[in-house]
């Protein structure tokens, strides 16, 4: 597959699931992520019906699709009856792969107050062990992302902002589990795109997010071009540990996102690689 093909969007809560299959399919796209939080998307609308439908319109296209829970349920709950609803509302997710012939569902590590950081990501890991579980019963896959670093200062972080926080979930060892990595998140911590690509086994990530930033700044996600990412060495050192997966991209609006596709192709060719 061309690179430019292997270069989706991350639609997250902008339109309605049937819609953006739609407007993939006129904008060329082989590839996109959801969210299925809100309005019609919502995870409680899905009857069998809708989501046949979903996934006939998906093979007529072409198109792969992967769905994307949403960062603010914190994974690493551990209050009663609310650890419970977190664990459920994974479960939905990973129920709906399957049904709608979904690639994927993507999940975090959660979020830690400075001082239950431990106990937090006891909790998250668990978690995911359980619902990783489920995954396997039900043959879908879930990946894990590396999410972004929040101030020093601020009260709450998330956690696998770092390879060291990240790792500690990586042992979590099934067909059902893998890895997101989002490279512009890496950019931001000291690591960098190099850091965690020398970490990364590429076999087991399943997806590649993409947005441009700024090194060592603050979370923004800004039209590549924009920032200071390197995205022509990047994929030059993604694409040569064996990546052979999607990139999606995740900033601004759809329309950028799409436009965005062509100038990433470039940085690409013009670090020496094949990208037809």
């Amino acid at each position: 597959m061309k690179l430019l093909d292997r270069i989706g969007v991350d639609v997250s809560r902008r339109l309605k699931l049937e819609d953006a299959i739609a407007w993939a399919a006129k904008s060329g796209l082989r590839h996109f992520d959801i969210q299925l939080d809100t309005g019609e998307n919502a995870l409680p609308k899905w009857d069998a019906k809708r989501c046949a439908a979903v996934r006939k319109l998906l093979d007529k296209h072409g198109i792969a699709l992967g769905l994307h829970t949403n960062s603010a349920v914190n994974v690493a709950e551990y209050s009663p009856h609310v650890s419970d609803a977190v664990t459920e509302y994974l479960k939905r997710y990973v129920d709906l792969v399957p049904k709608l012939g979904a690639s994927w569902t993507e999940m975090h590590a959660g979020y830690h107050f400075t001082k239950d950081k431990k106990a937090r990501m006891e909790a998250g890991k668990e978690r995911l062990k359980r619902v990783v579980a489920h995954a396997e019963k039900k043959k879908a896959l879930v990946l894990l992302e590396n999410l972004n670093k929040e101030p020093e200062q601020a009260e709450v972080h998330y956690l696998a902002h770092t390879v060291e926080e990240w790792q500690y979930y990586w042992d979590i060892k099934s067909p059902s589990f893998k890895l997101c990595f989002t490279a512009n998140h890496a950019h931001l911590v000291p690591e960098g795109v190099e850091g965690f690509v020398k970490a990364l086994d590429f076999k087991r990530v399943g997806e590649v997010r993409l947005a441009d930033t700024y090194r060592n700044g603050h979370e923004v996600h800004l039209t590549p071009g924009d920032g200071n990412l390197d995205f022509g060495a990047m994929f030059k050192a993604i694409e040569g540990a064996g990546y052979k997966g999607y990139y999606t991209n995740a900033f601004t609006s759809l329309d950028a996102m799409v436009a965005a596709r062509p100038y990433l192709v470039e940085k690409a060719r013009a670090a020496g690689l094949a990208v037809d």
